[in-house]
């Protein structure tokens, strides 16, 4: 028993390494609930579609994926949820922007034909690659959780990637 707690004393606040995925790092990362708070008032008939599609790029966050899309500005981008991978931002870590601050719809474009009423999230991974990783995963997940019990969104109205974990 002094052993252990010899060794947890030595370790201090950096807990061991671990695999690909940990719950120390899961935990760590801001309630889902937070990233959901808006600036303006959320209507519980706003929104009716969740698409979760990948970034196309192996690092990012919203300011590199603005950057990498030609857009001026980190507000332009047409998501409303950026979910990093460890290469840009923190692994999992939820990024709400301008669109959702606002509660904005993503404007349709030649490679996204969803409705003014479609949640966009962007998982930054190549699908190819750059898989998504385990806390993107978990992280996604109690994302859409949260916006289908927010805002009554049924489960056959959530698109993902085909390729999808």
């Amino acid at each position: 028993m002094t052993t252990g707690a010899i060794v947890l004393m030595a370790l201090g606040s950096n807990p061991p390494t671990a695999g690909p995925w940990s719950l120390w790092t899961y935990r760590r990362l801001d309630p889902v609930k937070q990233a959901l708070s808006s600036l303006a008032a959320q209507s519980p008939t706003r929104w009716n579609r969740v698409e979760i599609y990948y970034s196309g790029t192996k690092t990012g966050d919203v300011k590199t994926l603005a950057s990498l899309n030609g857009l001026a500005r980190p507000e332009d981008i047409d998501c409303h949820f950026v979910i990093c991978n460890g290469f840009g931002g923190g692994d999992g870590y939820i990024q709400p922007t301008e669109k959702w601050q606002r509660q904005w719809p993503v404007i349709p474009s030649r490679t996204w034909y969803g409705t003014r009423q479609t949640i966009r999230i962007c998982v930054v991974a190549d699908g190819k690659t750059v898989r998504p990783t385990e806390c993107q995963i978990k992280r996604v997940e109690a994302l859409v959780e949260q916006l289908r019990n927010k805002f009554s969104i049924p489960l056959q109205s959530i698109y993902q990637p085909r390729d999808w974990p």
